[in-house]
């Protein structure tokens, strides 16, 4: 099925609910993706020599090139190559001091902070970084000075009051620190974070009677959750813990059930629970003022998270990992940040530091059993995600992770195991959650060639979640591609398609749908569409070839074939698509040609032009008709077009956005030698030349 159903896995997100993540700076790197780190600096040990560079330029660009893939330790190594060659330059220090903090060498980021302490420039990330640093050394005067704000950003001030808050507190002033956060005015969206932090400061000052009412306050505060659901879950684990440990077990559970109904099956919530319900009194989460500093990072950035905003949630953890070292959900976050970012030996260091006697410690046990399988030890995590079924058979959460593992490495059999186990273990209960494991299993047996097994599985997870979007795709092109059931199973995966509009897998199900049945027109538009969507995917590339070759688009089909193999396939369609490249698709049957001629009145012309330049003609190669593949080409001055800057743009977002690839700012550099020594200072309006071609 050219890794059709490869491609349907589950994702395992064993904190889904809560955005649980996030803070974002007043200066932070543009460009950067999902960064991870800890105290200890070097997220990536250096490959190269920098000192075999010789000029600013190339350890520059190097340094970025770097960056961009997130590794911390060789950008750090070429931007200190590239102070040697220029000394003086400001901008390439300030994005030290950046990097430095994502590798998570806080203490080196705070010295590069105190060189930088009167550039405007970088002030609010120097001044607040330095502040944590005295806060963090028990200088809690020190930071309260440099807490101190007088600026107009509401979030700003917000932020760095509840950061002299807690500095206050660490002097010993309780009641004044109470009445700082209290007292704070400001628009309404302060309230959930305000009734938080005054009631874990209580708690910690030993006043259980303000802290229950200031808790409940911002559990109340369902508006509140909505714009900031990371703050909202922590009130809600902290009133339970209070609850808890004044012995009042009954509102410790009336607590979790206002969480369980605001974020359902939230993970830490449910660990929370399940600790006190065996009678366990955990301690409150924060008890000092680090502590409270670090939950103001964590808060108040989870609610400023954004889709992009990877760099900047990196960049916060980080700095609230130095301050408590020990927070759960904050090491569980980084350990996904480092997954997200190809740094799974990284994300397994983040997972093995979560206390053993924390709720969150089976979710790190789980999240470490998947990283330990990306980084090579299939063995190593089998045992381990085995072992923690055998320890609580009943937690679903555990065959998920270990069928992801199985599912990864083709291991069919086990995997059908596995899910046989767990459905098994939980009953034939009609739990909605439940959903997942008969979608697995029902994926396990049709790739052991056992249909007739797999298909009452996903009939099964539809039943418990009738709208769930991979079943309905999955079954959908199943049946069509079977071409039996066509007309429902063309409903389900159209359904699929109107619940996950912009998830490129199912709407290239739909165009591929489409292509089996003879609809070549309106398999192009789907597919087209697909490839806009998840860009760089091999085998939406190969589907709209093969579309763009029936609706006699060939030069395009072979653009997009050759596109597919720079995009690495699986092993087992790279010479079939190969074979493409040089022949194209065989004739048509006649009665395929009848089914096209059918279909065809009901479809749209897909004739119109090329929306990309097409290759050059295989047939003139002078390579018996294998067309060449294209590799992309350097920028230059004559070949480029003009892009005006607008509001939120970057070098590298911009690269991504016109040419569909953030490392090619590179390129985008190269045509504006004067961004070489600051690319992240544009100005809305500025233009900037970009490669022809670009979108």
């Amino acid at each position: 099925m050219k890794g059709h159903f490869m491609r349907q896995k589950i994702a395992i997100r064993l904190l889904s609910g809560a955005a649980m993540a996030a803070l974002v700076l007043s200066f932070a790197p543009s460009a950067f993706a999902a960064g991870s780190g800890e105290t200890a600096p070097a997220a990536v040990e250096q490959t190269f020599d920098p000192g075999t560079i010789g000029s600013f330029s190339g350890a520059f660009l190097a340094a970025r090139t770097a960056d961009v893939d997130r590794d911390y330790a060789n950008a750090i190594a070429l931007y200190k190559k590239a102070l040697e060659l220029e000394p003086d330059n400001t901008e390439i220090r300030e994005r030290l001091m950046v990097a430095s903090f994502l590798s998570g060498d806080f203490d080196g980021g705070v010295k590069i902070a105190e060189q930088l302490k009167s550039d405007v420039a970088v002030e609010r990330i120097t001044i607040v970084t330095r502040g944590l640093d005295a806060l963090r050394r028990g200088d809690y005067a020190g930071a309260g000075k440099l807490f101190k704000y007088e600026g107009p950003n509401d979030l700003d001030r917000l932020m760095n009051s509840l950061l002299l808050a807690w500095s206050t507190f660490g002097e010993g002033k309780k009641d004044e620190a109470l009445k700082m956060i209290t007292d704070l005015k400001g628009p309404e969206w302060f309230a959930i974070f305000k009734n938080y932090h005054a009631g874990a400061m209580a708690a910690a000052a030993g006043d259980i009677h303000k802290a229950r009412s200031l808790l409940n306050a911002a559990v109340v505060d369902k508006d509140g959750g909505s714009t900031a659901p990371d703050t909202y879950m922590r009130a809600v684990m902290a009133l339970a813990r209070l609850e808890a440990a004044d012995g009042n077990k009954q509102k410790a559970a009336d607590a979790i059930a206002v969480g369980d109904q605001f974020i359902n099956n939230y993970a830490p919530l449910k660990a929370l629970g399940d600790a006190i319900a065996k009678g366990d009194k955990p301690e409150q989460q924060v008890k000092t003022a680090a502590q409270g500093a670090a939950a103001v990072l964590f808060s108040i950035g989870g609610a400023l998270n954004r889709q992009g905003a990877d760099e900047a949630v990196a960049l916060y953890l980080n700095v609230s990992h130095a301050l408590d070292p020990d927070s759960a959900d904050t090491l569980v976050l980084l350990g996904g940040l480092a997954e997200a970012g190809g740094q799974s030996e990284k994300a397994v260091e983040f997972y093995r530091q979560v206390p053993e006697s924390s709720p969150l410690r089976r979710i790190s046990e789980l999240q470490l059993g998947l990283a330990l399988a990306t980084t090579g030890k299939q063995d190593e995590a089998r045992k381990h995600l085995k072992a923690l079924i055998e320890s609580d058979p009943k937690d679903i959460r555990s065959y998920l992770a270990y069928g992801s593992v199985l599912s990864d490495a083709k291991d069919y059999p086990e995997m059908a195991k596995n899910y046989d186990q767990a459905i098994a273990e939980v009953g034939n209960v009609k739990d909605r959650s439940l959903w997942s494991l008969y979608f697995q299993r029902g994926i396990a047996y049709e790739r052991l060639k056992q249909w007739e097994t797999a298909e009452p599985n996903f009939k099964k997870a539809l039943e418990l979640n009738p709208d769930q979007p991979q079943v309905l795709n999955y079954l959908g092109y199943t049946w069509v591609d079977q071409n039996r059931n066509l007309k429902e199973g063309m409903n389900m995966i159209k359904r699929a398609v109107e619940l996950r509009p912009d998830d490129g897998y199912i709407v290239d199900s739909l165009g591929w749908a489409y292509y089996r049945l003879g609809r070549f027109a309106d398999a192009t538009e789907q597919l087209e569409r697909a490839a806009e969507l998840k860009a760089g995917d091999a085998t939406i590339n190969d589907h709209l070839g093969d579309a763009y070759w029936r609706v006699d688009r060939k030069r395009e089909a072979v653009y997009q074939w050759q596109r597919a193999l720079v995009m690495k396939p699986e092993a087992a369609e790279i010479p079939k698509i190969e074979a493409k490249i040089k022949n194209g698709l065989p004739e048509l049957t006649p009665e395929e040609k009848a089914n096209a001629e059918k279909a065809a009145p009901a479809t749209k012309d897909a004739t119109k032009d090329a929306a990309e330049p097409a290759p050059k003609d295989p047939s003139s190669s002078g390579e018996s008709g294998k067309a060449p593949v294209v590799e992309p080409t350097e920028a230059s001055a004559a070949d480029a077009t003009d892009y005006t800057v607008i509001e939120g743009d970057s070098i590298w977002r911009i690269a991504k956005k016109l040419l569909g690839d953030w490392k090619r700012g590179i390129e985008i550099i190269r045509l504006n030698p004067d961004l070489m020594k600051n690319p992240d200072r544009l100005k809305i309006g500025q233009v900037l030349k970009v490669p022809a071609g670009a979108n």
